[in-house]
């Protein structure tokens, strides 16, 4: 099990528009893309996703771009995930209990159900995690790069 390029390259999105929270100042997607190495073409789709999914909101002009329609500490991971793989991870949810409906076997069934348990957990940890905790997390592994020289 892995987290699908699409939704860390919009996690990191994501955590660099919610570094810019406190400001309110919109950020272009050259901006984010160039600070977190996301290609711009790809990023622009994941940004519609996000804005159809009500995470951001873009704004028009020459100082445009893209702003947090919400608190950091309001957006967990679940969500996100949700919003960019709603339908795959529901598909998955429910391949992973078509073995015991396939095969109803003893095996097939306490198989599925150490599955659901993976899955079940998994959602539990994304819920648990808001985007600020991770802004948090990376202010703090900043604060211990840095070197103090007299």
């Amino acid at each position: 099990m892995e987290l699908s390029c699409r939704t860390e390259y919009a996690l990191l999105a994501l955590l660099e528009l919610a570094g810019h929270y406190p400001q309110d100042e919109p950020l272009q997607i050259k901006q984010i893309a160039a600070q977190q190495q996301i290609p711009e073409r790809y990023l622009e789709q994941l940004l519609a996703t996000l804005r159809r999914g009500g995470f951001v909101q873009s704004q028009r002009g020459a100082k445009g771009g893209y702003l947090l329609t919400m608190e950091p500490w309001k957006i967990t991971l679940l969500d996100v995930v949700n919003c960019l793989e709603g339908a795959e991870a529901r598909n998955r949810k429910e391949a992973i209990g078509t073995l015991a409906r396939i095969a109803p076997t003893l095996e097939s069934v306490v198989v599925d159900e150490v599955w659901q348990e993976v899955y079940e957990t998994m959602r539990g940890v994304l819920q648990g995690y808001t985007l600020q905790d991770l802004c948090d997390q990376r202010d703090s592994r900043r604060q211990i790069n840095i070197m103090y020289y007299i």
